[in-house]
């Protein structure tokens, strides 16, 4: 199990070699994977983080098909060609973000930096994964889960996070062996 000053060290040896440097951290809800980002953005001010929550499937792309898929429910194509794809331009360039409360697409202006950090559940899918110089899992206990993500959804959701989505993330974990192709592991 790694610290989070051993993942500063990393991406400090690394940005000496290639900017902008591309990080993911994936792991299951609740983990603390939005808090990671934020820390590493405030000890890195040059960077930038990008959510995989904005790239969750448009209701017309969410078919049976694709939601068995193990990681299906991210529109990890739109993550790529919008945004993966276009960081080696080092360049500005605008990207859309699924708002799933008010179900549509919104533009996001996308600002160069020397450290790019994609956060969220599916960000480490073998399909994307090539983009990243540094992969990060984000690893919790089931307890501790469970307490996070009930002081943060809605009471009503909760059943929906238990029943649906924390076992759609650890189906897609485990077939793609996320946490062991990882190149540090945390828990925060």
């Amino acid at each position: 199990m790694g610290s989070f000053q051993e993942l500063c060290r990393q991406i400090t040896k690394q940005m000496q070699a290639k900017t902008p440097l591309i990080i993911a951290i994936d792991g299951p809800c609740g983990g603390g994977k939005t808090t990671l980002a934020t820390r590493l953005h405030q000890e890195f001010p040059d960077s930038v983080m990008i959510h995989a929550d904005d790239f969750f499937l448009q209701p017309h792309q969410r078919t049976p098909e694709r939601l068995a898929e193990p990681g299906g429910n991210m529109d990890r194509e739109r993550l790529e060609q919008d945004v993966l794809q276009q960081l080696q331009s080092r360049r500005a360039f605008l990207y859309h973000r699924f708002d799933c409360q008010k179900n549509k697409m919104m533009s996001l202006q996308f600002e160069p930096a020397s450290l790019v950090i994609v956060e969220g559940s599916y960000s480490l899918h073998p399909a994307i994964s090539r983009y990243y110089d540094l992969k990060v899992f984000l690893d919790t206990d089931a307890g501790t889960q469970l307490q996070r993500l009930a002081k943060r959804v809605p009471a009503a959701m909760l059943p929906r996070f238990l029943k649906e989505w924390i076992p759609k993330e650890m189906a897609y974990f485990q077939h793609f062996n996320i946490k062991e192709n990882s190149d540090i592991v945390l828990s925060l």
